[in-house]
Parts: structure tokens; C-alpha cells; sequence
């Protein structure tokens, strides 16, 4: 894309472009979110190599452990699926827990996970999209907010399964709007990955 900036992960060999206003992690750069429950912050889901836009978008101490923590606006990266028994489930998954880990906890009921649908970027990658979204995040902290993530999970040319999740705050003036999120994963293809 004209005027955007790549974002590559060596290590799953997979390159997408973001538009200008977002910021590249090192690809040694690892998001993820666990149960807030969780003292040993397991992750539920993550991705690698992000890309995110507008990192300290909202700061508060929601889970009032005394550590500000920063909302991001939105972000999106890549990472493998070894335990994914299918393209569309994990896509499914990736884009189920994302926004439940994200903006939902505890409350999976307000999750809503959209009908797994085919989908073939702009060089040719075939696989499968989802699409979640809370609805009702009760808004008791600072940074509550609905979201949403879109994921796309696909088998690379050595037969693994892999995936790319982009997930943001909804319904807010600066939401990224979907024709832009459809726009970055058409852009995502396959580059030589290192070993």
C-alpha cells in the first residue's frame, strides 16, 4: 500500500501493511492477554511482531493492582496455530479470546463470534476469517470499552497453520473503521521466514 509501512515477523514468515499513524514493535515483541484472575498471567491468546496505533490511547488502573496500564486504540500481528485442528477454528478462537481477554473478562456471555467465512488476500493466501465483538462491557473502569478482532488463520507452504489478528476498540469516535481492518488483511502475504 502506498504510504504504509510494513510489518514482517521473520519467524512465521508472514509481512502485512498497516497505514501510516501505527507504530512497529520489534519482531521480538510479543502481546497477549491472560485471565485477570490469573497470578501466572498464562496467556490465553498473543501475537507477535505487532503493529499498534495509538499505545497509550487510554491509561488507567482498572484491575486496581497499583500498575497503570495502557490501552491501545488498536493493534494487529501474527503467530502460529500449532494446536489449531483447522484453519477456521483458529481463526474463530483467535478473534473469540482476543476480544474476550481484551474488553469482556470476566463476562464470556458478552462475546459474539461471527460465522467463519473463506477469504483470499491480495496475493493469493486462502483461509479462513473471523470476526468477534463484546457488546454491554459495563464500563466500571476508566479504560472499559467494547471491542472487536478480526482474524485470519491460514496454512503456510510447509503445511502449518498460522494466523494474523487485528483487534481494537469499538464503538468510539476513533474506532478503526472495517473497511480499513479488510484493507490491512488484504495486504497480508508470505516472506522468507528465519529459522
Amino acid at each position: 500500500m502506498p504510504g504504509w509501512k510494513t510489518v514482517v515477523n521473520p519467524k512465521r514468515g508472514i509481512a502485512f501493511d498497516v497505514p501510516a499513524p501505527w507504530a512497529l514493535k520489534s519482531t521480538g515483541w510479543v502481546s497477549y492477554v491472560a485471565e485477570n484472575s490469573d497470578p501466572e498471567e498464562t496467556p490465553l491468546v498473543g501475537f507477535s511482531a505487532p503493529a499498534i496505533l495509538k499505545e497509550k490511547w487510554c491509561r488507567s488502573d482498572d484491575d486496581g493492582n497499583g500498575t497503570q496500564e495502557d490501552t491501545p486504540l488498536a493493534a494487529a500481528g501474527s503467530r502460529g496455530e500449532p494446536d489449531a485442528r483447522s484453519t477456521a477454528e483458529a481463526a474463530r478462537e483467535n478473534a473469540r479470546l482476543w476480544v474476550y481477554g481484551s474488553y469482556a473478562q470476566p463476562s464470556k456471555e458478552k462475546v459474539t463470534t461471527g460465522a467463519v467465512k473463506p477469504f483470499t488476500t491480495r496475493s493469493g493466501i486462502t483461509g479462513s476469517v473471523a470476526t468477534a465483538t463484546s457488546t454491554g462491557v459495563d464500563g466500571t473502569g476508566r479504560c472499559s470499552y467494547d471491542g472487536r478482532a478480526t482474524a485470519f488463520a491460514f496454512e503456510n507452504p510447509a503445511g502449518e497453520t498460522v494466523s494474523w489478528t487485528f483487534v481494537g476498540v469499538r464503538g468510539v469516535d476513533d474506532e478503526v473503521p472495517e473497511p480499513t481492518v479488510r484493507k490491512i488483511l488484504g495486504t497480508v502475504r508470505l516472506v522468507d521466514s528465519t529459522p
